[in-house]
């Protein structure tokens, strides 16, 4: 199972609830991107919400969160587009000050951001047919990568 509930952070009264819920998955290092859509409607699932938002939330500073379609050409076209728009042999002060090979990481991630917020209706996310949630590794390595999933919303 790639994911937690934390129920101690349940607070209902009202009908009114937040849960927070973790992901916890290995990456294959940069470029690789991992569709979270399936692992975030079990969490949802879980929670019994109905109506309200999702966020979606990656600890750490060199991964990201967004939506595409997860389909292989995309998965090798946007890693390749995030290359040119931030190449990795270009100087990164980032690296001089910590002797590292990874400011090209930390600087795609701050492009894209960390998290994503999707409204819930009806117990399911508001996604469009061809769009998925995902993680994209920017980090020179694989690593393990914990997402925060809150629902705040309505039973």
């Amino acid at each position: 199972m790639r994911f937690a509930m934390h129920s101690e952070h349940c607070d209902r009264y009202n009908e009114r609830m937040v849960e927070t819920m973790e992901i916890r998955l290995r990456t294959d290092g940069e470029g690789d991107v991992q569709n979270l859509t399936p692992d975030i409607e079990r969490c949802l699932a879980e929670t019994g919400g109905r109506d309200g938002l999702a966020t979606v939330f990656v600890v750490g500073s060199t991964a990201a969160i967004t939506t595409m379609e997860f389909e292989p050409g995309l998965r090798q076209d946007v890693p390749r587009a995030l290359a040119r728009l931030v190449p990795a042999d270009d100087v990164y002060k980032h690296e001089l000050t910590w002797h590292d090979d990874n400011g090209h990481s930390h600087v795609k991630a701050t492009l894209l951001g960390p998290s994503l917020t999707v409204p819930v209706a009806k117990g399911r996310m508001t996604l469009g047919t061809w769009q998925q949630i995902v993680l994209i590794e920017l980090d020179t390595r694989s690593r393990e990568r914990q997402v925060v999933v809150q629902f705040v919303g309505e039973a």
